[in-house]
């Protein structure tokens, strides 16, 4: 019986331990807007199980020149239950802004690659509530990053619903630098931590009705930097919806 005890109580410091060290990024999902000429529109909006919503959008300044920009939003109230406390509850906000500047171009085959490289900032907050213990992570985040894109293009066509609707693929790889600065815990001071993040991604789009396509992402991050409290999630999936305007005919 003691042993048992004192697993529970191992296994429940372990969880702890875990919660505390939440991240305190959750970073928006790559875009890949696949531009084509001047003039050209992409927005789109997209979030997840984890009610992490971002608003996306790209223009093309030139026949090879886009910017891009998107911002994010999180609200995350959950409940944590060890061993039948129902007490314990974590509660998440995370504001992120992008702001970017790329290269596009189509390829022969109508595929198109894009290049884009920009800054972010944000603010991450994170409150812990655990048996009436509170505990309060804070911090300001500041964030680098390339990327690129790669569209397969419209590749087939799925038919139900007694209609045909067109189904194109591509990927992206971002690589990030990001910062947590001005943190502190429970309002004392902490040190810095950064790092480098790799988030490579596929996604499927489903043309919905004339420019607008529903989106599937899915993929992984990974932070190449052991950190405590800027750290990777292990996946990426998010859904939304594509709308482009002004763009060169052909599939998309």
């Amino acid at each position: 019986m003691a042993i048992t005890v004192l697993a529970r109580l191992r296994l429940l410091s372990v969880l702890v331990g875990l919660s505390s060290c939440s991240s305190l990024y959750f970073p928006p999902p790559p875009q890949a807007p696949l531009l084509t000429q001047k003039g050209e529109f992409s927005g789109g909006i997209h979030t997840n199980f984890s009610q992490n919503t971002a608003l996306q959008g790209a223009y093309a300044l030139g026949d090879h020149i886009g910017v891009q920009g998107s911002a994010s939003f999180l609200r995350s109230d959950k409940k944590q239950s060890f061993f039948g406390s129902k007490n314990n509850r974590k509660y998440e906000e995370h504001d992120f802004g992008e702001l970017g500047l790329g290269y596009f171009t189509r390829l022969r085959d109508e595929r198109v690659l894009e290049f884009y490289g920009g800054y972010g900032f944000g603010h991450g907050k994170r409150t812990e509530r655990s048996e009436g213990v509170t505990k309060t992570f804070d911090g300001n985040l500041s964030k680098y990053y390339l990327q690129a894109n790669f569209s397969k293009k419209e590749s087939k066509t799925w038919h139900f619903f007694d209609r045909d609707w067109p189904v194109s693929y591509g990927m992206a790889l971002r690589a990030s630098y990001v910062q947590l600065h001005d943190f502190t815990i429970d309002g004392k001071p902490q040190e810095m931590e950064d790092n480098i993040f790799l988030e490579p991604i596929s996604f499927t789009r489903i043309t919905v009705l004339g420019p607008i396509q529903f989106q599937m992402i899915s993929g992984s991050n990974f932070g190449l930097r052991s950190r405590k409290y800027l750290k990777a999630a292990n996946s990426v999936f998010q859904l939304g919806i594509i709308v482009n305007l002004g763009g060169q005919a052909g599939p998309r």
